[in-house]
């Protein structure tokens, strides 16, 4: 099986899951907030867009002055409405 026909079975790039997740409008720009360094998979920094999140992954986030802490809780294909994607995650007092 091809490495793009397992994305989105066991994991997901990065940039695609932050997307899909609503935390950002544009998927280029989930990939420049990944590439700024804002996001840590795990407590591990990480500045590549492709790096692949799994489900039970917790992601740091800092957006501005807010810093998120989020579990993934599911996967997606597609980026749907904001009901659906907040169903992607819990977040993490």
């Amino acid at each position: 099986m091809a490495t793009a026909d397992l994305e989105d079975r066991d994991w997901q790039r990065l940039d695609k899951w932050l997307w899909c997740a609503r935390f950002r409008k544009a998927r280029s720009d989930c990939a420049q907030l990944v590439g700024d360094g804002a996001v840590r998979i795990n407590r591990l920094p990480t500045d590549k867009a492709h790096a692949r999140v799994r489900i039970a992954d917790v992601l740091t986030v800092a957006i501005g002055a807010e810093v998120r802490v989020v579990r993934i809780l599911a996967l997606t294909e597609r980026r749907g409405p904001a009901t659906e994607a907040r169903t992607l995650y819990e977040e993490i007092a």
